[in-house]
C-alpha cells in the first residue's frame, strides 16, 4: 500500500470516529432535550444548570410547554405549532394564569430570565430582568410602535400599575402570568434606574421614528416656538401628551388619572405642592395654542373630509376602533362600553347627549365610519403583534 493510500485510510478512519462521536453527542443531547421537555413543571423546580445550553428558540418552546401542559393557546406560531405536534397537548380556550402553581411560576421566571439574558435587544417580557440594569440605545434596538408601547408600560406593570384608561395594555398585561395589579400603585415607587430607563426608551423610540418632535421634547421648546409642520405624523394620543407636558414641566398636578400617572413616571416631573395652576410664558402659551389647533384640525377632518387610505395603514385594531367611535363621540353619543365612555369623558370637548341618534351623522362621517369599520376587519390586533 502506498503512503498516499495509507494517509487516506487513516484520514477516513479519523473522520469516521469524529462522525460517530458527533452522532452519539447529538443523540445524547436530543435525549436530554426530550427528558427536559417531559418534566412535570408543577412538581420539579428547574435549575439554571439544566438550561444553560438551550438556545433562544429552545427556551421559548420550553416556556410554551409549561403553559401548554394546561392547554394554553398561543398566538406565537412557533410555540403553537410545536404544541400541536405533542400528543399530550389539549387546547383549552378557557385557560387562565390562575391555574399555574407557584413552582410553575418560578420555573417560568427562570426561563424568562435566561431569555432576557440571551436576547440581542430588549424585548417585551424582559423588563423584570432590567429593573436594576441601565438600558442603552444600543441594547434597546428597534421595535414596532406596539412593542415600544409595551416596553414603556411594562416598567410600571412590574409594580402593579393598572391601565384603566388604556384598554389594550390592560388586557395585554392581564395575560401575563407575573402581573399582579395593585390598586395602590404609585409611580413614585419607581427606582431612579427605572425612571432613567423610561427616558432611554422614549429617546430611542424618537430616534427610530425620526420625528421632529415627540412627548418628552418640550424642554427644548420652553423659549422656542413649535411649528405646525413639526406635529405631522403624531397621533392624537401623542399630541395630548405633548400639550400637557408644557404644563407638567411647570409642575401642574393632573386630575385625569392616566395623565397623572404618566407624568409622575417621568424623572423630570416635580409637581407643585400648592396645587395651583402654573403660569406659562408667552412662548409656552403659543405652543399650547398651536398644538390645540392642530388637534382640532385632525379631529374636524373626520367630519369634513373622507379619510385617505394611507391614514389607516399600519394602525392597530384597537386604535382604529377608538378613531371610529370618536366620530360618534363628537355628537355626544353615550356609550354602553364603560371603558369607551370613561375615555371620551376625559376630553373637554365631549358633551354627553342622551338624545343622540345616528341621524346626526353627516354623509362624510358615515363614509368615514364605514371605511374605518372595513379596515378593522383586516387590521391586526396589538394583542397578536406582541407575545410577551
Amino acid at each position: 500500500m502506498s503512503n498516499t493510500q495509507e494517509r487516506l485510510r487513516r484520514g477516513l478512519a479519523a473522520l469516521a470516529v469524529v462522525l460517530l462521536a458527533s452522532t452519539l453527542c447529538a443523540a445524547q443531547d436530543d435525549e436530554a432535550f426530550k427528558k427536559l421537555f417531559a418534566t412535570d413543571f408543577s412538581k420539579q423546580t428547574l435549575a439554571r444548570e439544566q438550561l444553560k445550553d438551550l438556545d433562544l428558540s429552545d427556551l421559548k418552546l420550553l416556556r410554551g410547554v409549561v403553559f401548554g401542559r394546561h392547554g394554553r393557546v398561543f398566538r406565537d406560531r412557533d410555540i403553537q405549532g410545536y404544541l400541536k405536534d405533542q400528543e399530550w397537548y389539549k387546547p383549552d380556550p378557557n385557560f387562565t394564569n390562575a391555574i399555574l402553581s407557584e413552582r410553575e411560576r418560578a420555573n417560568l421566571d427562570l426561563i424568562r430570565e435566561l431569555e432576557a439574558e440571551k436576547h440581542d435587544q430588549i424585548e417585551p417580557g424582559d423588563l423584570r430582568w432590567w429593573q436594576t440594569r441601565a438600558m442603552t440605545e444600543e441594547n434597546l434596538g428597534t421595535h414596532s410602535s406596539a412593542e415600544w408601547h409595551v416596553l414603556r408600560a411594562e416598567i410600571e406593570a412590574v409594580h402593579g400599575k393598572r391601565f384603566e384608561d388604556e384598554e389594550w395594555p390592560q388586557q395585554y398585561f392581564e395575560d401575563r402570568y407575573w402581573y399582579r395589579p395593585d390598586p395602590n400603585y404609585n409611580p413614585r415607587a419607581l427606582s431612579a434606574t427605572e425612571r432613567r430607563n423610561l427616558t432611554a426608551i422614549e429617546a430611542a423610540q424618537r430616534k427610530q421614528r425620526r420625528a421632529a418632535i415627540s412627548p418628552g421634547d418640550m424642554e427644548l421648546f420652553e423659549s422656542r416656538l413649535v411649528m405646525e409642520d413639526m406635529l405631522r405624523g403624531l397621533s392624537l394620543y401623542e399630541l395630548r401628551l405633548l400639550r400637557n407636558e408644557i404644563y407638567a414641566r411647570r409642575g401642574r398636578q393632573f386630575r385625569t388619572e392616566w395623565l397623572s400617572q404618566y407624568f409622575y413616571s417621568q424623572p423630570w416631573y416635580d409637581p407643585r405642592e400648592d396645587n395651583k395652576e402654573p403660569e406659562l410664558s408667552d412662548t409656552e402659551k403659543k405652543n399650547v395654542d398651536t398644538i390645540v389647533a392642530f388637534e382640532r384640525k385632525l379631529k374636524d377632518s373626520l367630519s369634513q373630509q373622507p379619510i385617505p387610505k394611507g391614514l389607516l395603514e399600519g394602525m392597530f385594531l384597537e386604535d382604529a376602533r377608538k378613531l371610529r367611535q370618536e366620530i360618534y363621540a363628537r355628537h355626544g353619543k353615550v356609550f354602553r362600553d364603560k371603558w369607551l365612555q370613561k375615555y371620551f369623558q376625559s376630553f373637554d370637548w365631549y358633551k354627553a347627549n342622551p338624545n343622540y341618534t345616528d341621524a346626526a351623522l353627516t354623509a362624510v362621517e358615515r363614509q368615514n365610519i364605514a371605511s374605518i369599520a372595513a379596515y378593522e376587519k383586516k387590521a391586526a390586533s396589538v394583542m397578536d403583534a406582541v407575545e410577551g
